[in-house]
C-alpha cells in the first residue's frame, strides 16, 4: 500500500476521502492545516501528499513551496480552483499532479498510482481481493468463485470489486454511481439495479435468495462471505 498525507481542511471532503482511499488500499493520515502537515510531511515521510489550497492558516501554494525547501515527496494537488494561471503557477511551484474537484475517489487514486509510477515511490500493492470463496484480481482484472473464472462485462466486474473491497460495509446506490461508474453528480438508481441484478444470476443467486449481495432496503446493498455465517 501507498503511505499517503491528506492535507484537508474541509472535515467532510476529509472524512469522505480518508475512507474511501483506505478502502482503495492506501495507508493515510489526515492533516487539517498547512503546518500540521508541513510537520507530518517530514517527521513521517509518506510516499505520497494529496494538498488542498484553501488552508485556514496558509495558503496551500506557499504551504508547497516551504515543503519542497525541506522535501521531494510526490504532491498533488486536489482544489476547487480550476484557473489556468494558478494551475500554471502550482505545477511551477513543484506540484506533480492537478486535479480540480468535483472528483471521484478513483480518479484521485488513478492520479496518485500515476504520479508514484513515474516518481518511483510507493511499495508494491498486492490488490488481490478474497472474499469466502470469491477471489478477485483487479491487476488483470479477473474474478474466480468456487475455483471457476467468473465472465463478467467490464462494469460488473468494477461493481463486484468495488463491493468486495467494502465487504460486510453497507454501500448507498448514489455512492455506487459516483464510485463506479464516476457519475459525481449522481444519477439513476435503475443503473445500478439492472447491474447487481446481472452480477447476482453469475454469482449463482437472486434477490430473494442472496448469497454475496445482500440489500439493506432503503440504505443500499452489502456483500458478505457466505461462507462464515453472512459476516465479512
Amino acid at each position: 500500500m501507498a503511505h499517503l498525507l491528506l492535507i484537508e481542511d474541509d472535515e467532510r471532503v476529509r472524512t469522505a476521502l480518508l475512507r474511501s482511499l483506505r478502502d482503495l488500499g492506501h495507508q493515510v493520515a489526515p492533516a487539517p492545516d498547512a503546518m500540521t502537515g508541513l510537520r507530518a510531511s517530514v517527521d513521517h515521510r509518506p510516499d505520497l501528499v494529496v494538498l488542498d489550497l484553501g488552508l485556514p492558516d496558509l495558503d496551500g501554494g506557499e504551504m508547497l513551496r516551504m515543503l519542497r525547501g525541506v522535501s521531494d515527496v510526490p504532491v498533488i494537488v486536489a482544489t476547487a480552483r480550476d484557473d489556468e494561471n494558478e494551475i500554471i503557477r502550482i505545477l511551477g511551484a513543484g506540484a506533480d499532479d492537478y486535479v480540480v474537484k468535483p472528483f471521484t475517489a478513483r480518479q484521485l487514486d488513478a492520479r496518485i498510482q500515476a504520479v508514484l509510477r513515474r516518481t518511483g515511490s510507493g511499495a508494491p500493492v498486492d490488490e488481490t481481493v478474497t472474499v469466502g470463496p470469491l477471489r478477485i484480481d483487479p491487476k488483470g482484472r479477473t474474478a474466480v468463485l468456487d475455483g471457476r473464472p467468473l465472465e463478467l462485462s467490464p462494469k460488473e466486474f468494477d461493481l463486484l470489486h468495488h463491493l468486495a473491497a467494502r465487504a460486510g460495509e453497507v454501500v448507498a446506490k448514489r455512492q455506487l454511481l459516483t464510485e463506479v461508474w464516476d457519475l459525481p453528480f449522481g444519477g439513476a438508481d435503475k443503473t445500478v439495479d439492472v447491474h447487481l441484478a446481472w452480477l447476482r444470476r453469475k454469482l449463482g443467486e437472486t434477490a430473494q435468495q442472496p448469497r454475496f449481495l445482500h440489500t439493506v432496503r432503503g440504505v443500499g446493498v452489502k456483500l458478505v462471505d457466505p461462507s462464515n455465517g453472512g459476516s465479512v
